[in-house]
Parts: structure tokens; C-alpha cells; sequence
């Protein structure tokens, strides 16, 4: 199902709901039983600071193509917290969790939204201006902080979530207060939330960002599904880059001012995690995983494992 809805400033998540024929109920609105189950809500602080809770599934792929006609001088950064939420109620439907990941980016960029079926979606996404963003982070001295505070260009960085991020966002969704303070009290989760976003994003190397067209966006988000659906394959870099119409160079600089890590390093560690999900999840055997995922030799496997993981793969599964 493909939805195309404009967007002047205000979200998009009311057109959303009429769309698919969800009910609103005060500032919630239920996704119906025939689309899936859940919801979303969410708070506006004027034109400075908008937040939506997505916790819901569907059943039916759906892409919103969203056009922005933002005001005049109005520079918003999307700030969307994805996989933040714990799983809702189960339903006789097979669900999959979306990737836990924090993506930035300005709000022109993030335009077309992809919801695949059976997915469980548990995020925040936060949209503040930047005038707004800069009285709270202005003292963050870093090249990252900088571009989101002042660049001009189009940027997109992305983070994972941190134990801190998972717990205020489920504070968010167990609010301890009464009605009357909920308008305060997601204002402050919200800043909350900017704070620990920026506070990894200011561990990272502190080298220059480059300018990235819209396409050199796109080409790097190709790369990053490449690496995540060829995990038994040891990524080629001079192949990804001739695929992406870049220098390796190039290609090996803008992965990493995206992401905060080299482009195998990525690629390692969304094994290993894929690894870990195999065992637990999956309960296939130690050998099994090392060998879907490309390992001809299982002591390597579970070398690997254990500096990713901080535990042998045989008692990680068994724990």
C-alpha cells in the first residue's frame, strides 16, 4: 500500500491514520484490528519540538512518499529511535522485531518511509528545529555536533541504541504522572533523549564531515543492505564502490561519518549480532551459525564471537 501525504510542519501522522482508517482517541490513535494492532501518539511543542511514539505491527507492506512544505527558514532534524520499544502483545502472526538503530538526518531527507509487513515497529522519532537544538547542545564541541547544529548540507548519521535510550523510552511508555503533567513530562524525556543521542555521537573519531548529496545517501544506505543481506560473504570494497559510482576512498569516508565505523567493522559486528540472535532466538547449534554465516572454521567463529559478544557463542546460547 503506497500513501503519499504533505507535510506543512505539523507531521504526517494524523494523514497516516486516515489513510489506513485507524480511530483517534484523544492523542491516541489505534491501528485497526484489519491493519494489524497498536499504536501511535505523540506531543507538539509548537513549531520547535514534535515527538511520535510508534508501537504497533501491520499486516500489509506500506510506503509513505511524504512531501515537505515546511515555512520559510523552518530547519528541522529527524532524530527517529527505532527498535527502542519491547515487543506488544503477540498475535497469531509470526511478528520481527525492526532494527534497534538511532537515524539523524534532515527532515528534507527522510521522505519516503518504508513499514514492511509483520514487523513490530517500537520507536520515537523526535523533529526539532535547529534554533531549538542549538540553545540546548551549543557547547557540543565536536565535528558531528557541529554539522547537525550548523551545517549546511544534507547529512544523515546513524547510532545504536544505548541501555539509556531503552530505558527512558520505556519511562515513555509507562509514564508514572498524572494527565495534567504528561505535556511537561514528554518535553523532558524528549531533551533527555537529544542528550544521550549526542553524547554517543560525541564518542566517536573527531574528523571533518564531508558534504553528501541526496545520492550519495541513497548509495550508502545500498551499501549498508548489502552488507546486512550478505552476512555469510566478506564485503569487497572496490566491488561496493564501483556498484556506488564512488572512490574507494570516498566510499570508506562517507561509511564512516554515517555510521562511526569502517565498512568491515560494520559489517563484523551486524554479523555478530545476527550470530547472537541465532542462538537465542533461533536455538540453532554453535556450528550451524558458523556456518550459515560464512565461517569454514568453527575455533575462528567463536574467536570472533567472544571479542564482539564478551562470551564464547556455546555458553552465550546456553545462558
Amino acid at each position: 500500500m503506497k500513501i503519499s501525504i504533505t507535510d506543512t510542519g505539523s507531521g504526517i501522522t494524523k494523514e497516516f491514520a486516515r489513510a489506513i482508517g485507524a480511530t483517534i482517541k484523544g492523542r491516541f490513535i489505534y491501528i485497526p484490528e484489519s491493519k494489524g494492532g497498536g499504536y501511535i501518539t505523540g506531543f507538539s511543542w509548537g513549531n520547535d519540538l514534535r515527538m511520535m511514539i510508534r508501537n504497533y505491527h501491520l499486516y500489509e507492506d506500506i510506503v509513505i512518499e511524504r512531501t515537505n512544505e515546511l515555512a520559510e527558514g523552518q530547519e528541522d532534524v529527524v532524530f527517529l529511535l527505532s527498535g527502542i520499544f519491547p515487543s506488544p502483545a503477540q498475535t497469531e502472526k509470526q511478528l520481527s522485531p525492526e532494527q534497534a538503530h538511532v537515524l539523524i538526518c534532515m527532515h528534507a531527507v527522510s521522505s519516503i518511509i518504508a513499514m514492511p509487513s509483520n514487523t513490530i515497529f517500537g520507536s520515537v522519532t523526535i523533529a526539532v528545529s535547529r534554533q531549538y537544538l542549538r540553545s540546548l547542545f551549543s557547547k557540543a564541541d565536536h565535528p558531528i555536533a557541529e554539522n547537525i547544529l550548523q551545517g549546511k548540507d544534507n547529512f544523515v548519521f546513524e547510532t545504536g541504541i544505548s541501555p539509556e535510550m531503552i530505558k527512558t523510552a520505556s519511562e515513555m511508555l509507562h509514564q508514572p504522572i498524572p494527565e495534567s503533567l504528561e505535556n511537561h513530562y514528554y518535553k523532558l524525556k524528549c531533551e533527555e533523549l537529544l542528550c544521550y543521542i549526542f553524547a554517543l555521537l560525541m564518542q566517536r573519531e573527531a574528523m571533518p564531515t564531508s558534504h553528501m548529496h541526496i545520492n550519495d545517501i541513497k548509495a550508502i544506505y545500498a551499501i549498508k543492505l548489502h552488507l546486512q543481506s550478505h552476512l555469510n560473504q566478506p564485503p569487497q570494497v572496490a566491488a561496493l564502490a564501483q556498484e556506488a559510482h564512488m572512490s574507494e576512498p570516498k566510499l570508506r569516508k562517507l561509511f564512516k561519518q554515517t555510521f562511526g565505523t569502517g565498512v568491515f567493522e560494520y559489517y563484523q559486528t551486524t554479523r555478530m549480532q545476527e550470530a547472537a540472535k541465532l542462538l537465542k532466538e533461533k536455538r540453532m547449534t554453535v556450528s550451524e551459525v558458523g556456518y550459515q554465516l560464512g565461517f569454514t572454521n568453527l575455533s575462528h567463529f567463536t574467536r570472533v564471537f567472544e571479542q564482539y559478544m564478551g562470551v564464547k557463542p556455546k555458553k552465550y546460547s546456553a545462558g
